[in-house]
């Protein structure tokens, strides 16, 4: 016999965890939706050299690659950004400008696996293309405030939004004479929360060729997140010497969601850089108050260059992705109650003579789904309730409309172990009472 085992970083999902991340995923979806968002998909498998060099020499040694069948070099997408930037250019005719997107589809990076992060995860991406101006940018932050701000039912000191600026981080490097050595400075920043503080001053010693540099990039990096946003933007031009387009953008994007009465939840953190090489304008990453060892659960920026390696239509982009995986196991931890229903159905009906009740059972059935009452039926003549018990234990059905042999229904609710005789015209109007009560359950 084979043995059954799943490869390391890589997993199977129960329906106990696979119902509340399929529910998390239709609230989402109906936020896109009320953005004026569109859903996409793209491959799982695309040609190496449209994902290769991309995200950077470190994303590049974790990408699944191989040979297929017809001799082709291909691999798995590590992201849903570079795929998009190819959609874009390959569907561009057929696409308004801008074009607004999202996707909500598995990648596959060959990392270290750990808590909330595996080989095989979910993202959540939404991004607008065509588009580079402060509107665009700020309609991003509004919707990752919309979807947070439902996942904690309008909680909105149980997470915090970080943004920083790649150009301002750049005009600084300019004011030290090392903007030839960016990216492995910005790759090393980004590392700062995973390695601390000690040893990224020790490799931007070695990257800048200078102690006293690489104390100044630690310096900037460091402004102190609990400051107001705009006086933190203030600091960091004193440091650079000079306003600039880039923090004219961040005080523009910052006014917009004052408008918007969300900006309280937005800090402007100069240690946000972004490790993926694509990035070009401003960068965010969202981390949970009383989950901060998790990282960052929701992540992005604006990336004006990526489309141009797949066509010559200039086609800037502005988007966010949200860890689907990561943020389910901060919730776990949190105990959200956006977790606590795991039920496959409301109602399971059982009776304990199938051939004289199916009939009725599915009559019955079908009068509760058309009233948007979720309904199974147990297949098999009950002989001892133990068994009912076990099935609706662990799909989690709170409620059994069980037939006896007397043609009595009995509406038992198995969270607090009551129950009721029903007539078939009471039973829609005692179902509903049950789910809407004080131990009600949320479809």
């Amino acid at each position: 016999m084979i043995e059954p085992v799943v490869l390391k970083g890589f997993r199977d999902s129960v329906p106990s965890q696979e119902i509340p991340k399929r529910r998390l995923i239709t609230k989402l979806e109906g936020i896109f939706s009320l953005y004026g968002f569109s859903p996409i998909d793209t491959p799982a498998l695309e040609y190496t050299n449209v994902l290769l060099g991309k995200g950077g020499g470190e994303t590049d040694k974790q990408i699944f690659r191989f040979e297929d069948n017809g001799g082709r070099d291909v691999a798995l997408r590590f992201d849903l950004t570079v795929p998009f930037a190819r959609f874009v250019a390959l569907h561009g005719s057929e696409l308004s400008r801008p074009f607004k997107r999202y996707h909500i589809n598995k990648v596959w990076r060959g990392e270290n696996p750990q808590k909330g992060r595996y080989r095989e995860f979910y993202q959540c991406d939404f991004d607008i293309v065509g588009v580079d101006n402060e509107y665009a940018d700020s309609e991003i932050l509004s919707t990752m405030d919309f979807c947070f701000r439902t996942i904690f039912s309008s909680d909105s000191s149980a997470y915090r939004f970080h943004i920083s600026h790649r150009g301002l981080f750049n005009e600084f490097l300019d004011s030290l004479e090392v903007r030839d050595k960016s990216v492995e400075i910005l790759r090393t920043v980004d590392k700062l929360r995973k390695i601390g503080r000690d040893e990224v001053l020790r490799l931007l010693s070695e990257e800048t060729g200078s102690q006293d540099k690489a104390e100044k990039i630690l310096s900037f990096i460091s402004c102190d997140t609990s400051r107001p946003f705009l006086e933190n933007l203030e600091y960091l031009e004193g440091l650079i010497g000079h306003e600039s387009e880039s923090s004219e953008r961040l005080r523009a994007i910052y006014a917009l969601l004052e408008q918007e009465g969300i900006a309280s939840s937005f800090s402007l953190d100069s240690s946000i850089t972004r490790g993926l090489d694509y990035y070009t304008g401003i960068v965010y990453e969202t981390f949970l108050t009383g989950a901060p060892s998790i990282g960052s659960v929701c992540s992005g920026g604006r990336y004006n260059n990526l489309a141009s390696l797949y066509t010559k239509e200039s086609l800037p982009g502005v988007g966010s992705s949200i860890g689907l995986d990561r943020l389910l196991a901060a919730l776990e931890d949190l105990h959200s109650p956006l977790l606590e229903s795991r039920s496959s159905a409301d109602v399971l009906i059982a009776s304990e003579d199938k051939a004289s009740s199916y009939e009725e059972d599915v009559r019955i059935a079908g009068r509760l789904r058309q009233e948007g009452i979720r309904c199974d039926i147990y297949p098999f003549n009950v002989k001892k309730m133990k068994a009912v018990y076990d099935y609706s234990g662990k799909n989690s059905i709170p409620l059994i409309l069980f037939h006896n042999w007397k043609k009595e229904r009995m509406l038992k609710d198995t969270r607090d172990q009551s129950s009721q005789t029903v007539t078939e015209e009471e039973t829609v109007i005692a179902v509903r009472n049950k789910l809407s009560g004080p131990a009600g359950i949320q479809a």
